[in-house]
């Protein structure tokens, strides 16, 4: 943490004691992958990691959830007990109707006793449905709270996108699927002098500028893209079945609808200058590591930065400017 100039901080020492452990795969690939390519692991950065890989094992939701549901399972228990018993004194009566009927017990007596019971089990019958729908609504909003805590664990808090999380589930699947021959591209986007306008506005003025980022990011992928928050002010898009040429298109598009965004400061209705991206786009290769798909992208994303910013640059000019020298 010392190395890193990371403060020692609680939620900061619960992220490094679990990657020094080793016990938490996916936190270790997503430090090891920031540490790469230098990423500082300033306060935004270091919040995002607890967020999306310790928080989520702490769950008070989980717990609550637990709690509801041996509730319900208790509950269930009753009722199924109550409806064997009641089975059973349903079928010892119909037996005894039965042995009165064969010692020649007068008929419309046994038929009123039956009618009679018919009727019972019919009130017992209608009591347990009601009580078991009233139980199954039940599941249903432990069931309903349980997916919107597993999507809130998979999403960025600032801006709405996926998280690290879910971006690396995402890369995961994709890549198998790419692996049988479908192309998959990944674009790595990052605001231009992004420092310099916090540095002058403020970090909340900040914020609504990554969150403004985001939407347009949300709107120009397709709908079986993934964009997400890869940390800081770097945000990421994953498009499956689309090669180099057709995720520079989209992310083209993207780099010119964010510099016609019109950014208005919200407490003064001051107009703030205009925001440009550089954009790095990388094809995946059968195989190869999330790590270096991302690496390829990395070194496109700061030629596009190092040629004047406000640009798109794909893996292969940075493999025509590293052969020219």
């Amino acid at each position: 943490m010392a190395e890193q100039r990371i403060p020692p901080t609680p939620t900061n020492f619960a992220i490094w004691f679990q990657y020094y452990a080793g016990s938490h795969d996916d936190l270790r690939n997503a430090v090891d992958l920031l540490i790469d390519h230098n990423r500082p692991f300033d306060t935004r950065t270091n919040q995002d990691l607890f967020e999306t890989y310790i928080a989520p094992q702490v769950s008070a939701v989980v717990l609550d959830t637990s709690e509801r549901l041996q509730t319900l399972m208790g509950a269930a228990k009753e009722f199924l007990a109550t409806a064997i018993a009641d089975n059973r004194s349903q079928m010892q009566v119909i037996s005894q109707v039965a042995d009165q009927g064969q010692a020649g017990v007068d008929p419309k007596t046994l038929v009123a006793r039956l009618m009679n019971e018919l009727a019972r089990a019919a009130t017992r019958t209608t009591r347990l449905e009601a009580g078991f729908a009233e139980k199954a609504r039940e599941l249903d909003v432990i069931r309903d709270s349980l997916s919107k805590s597993e999507e809130r664990a998979r999403t960025d808090t600032l801006t709405g996108l996926a998280n690290r999380r879910a971006l690396d589930e995402f890369l995961r699947k994709a890549q198998t699927t790419a692996d049988w021959g479908e192309p998959l591209s990944v674009l790595l986007l990052d605001i231009d002098h992004f420092k310099t306008f916090n540095d002058n506005f403020g970090h909340g003025v900040g914020d609504q500028v990554l969150r403004l980022m985001a939407k347009v990011l949300r709107e120009k992928v397709r709908p079986q893209d993934l964009p997400a928050r890869y940390g800081g002010e770097e945000l990421i898009a994953v498009l499956p079945d689309a090669d180099l040429s057709a995720c520079a298109e989209i992310a083209e598009r993207i780099r010119r609808a964010i510099g016609e965004c019109t950014i208005t400061r919200r407490s003064t209705g001051e107009v703030l200058p205009n925001i440009t991206v550089s954009v790095g786009v990388a094809q995946y290769r059968t195989g190869e590591a999330t790590a270096d798909l991302i690496e390829r992208c990395d070194r496109a994303l700061y030629l596009a930065k190092g040629g004047g910013r406000n640009r798109i640059v794909t893996e292969n000019e940075v493999d025509r400017a590293e052969a020219a020298g």
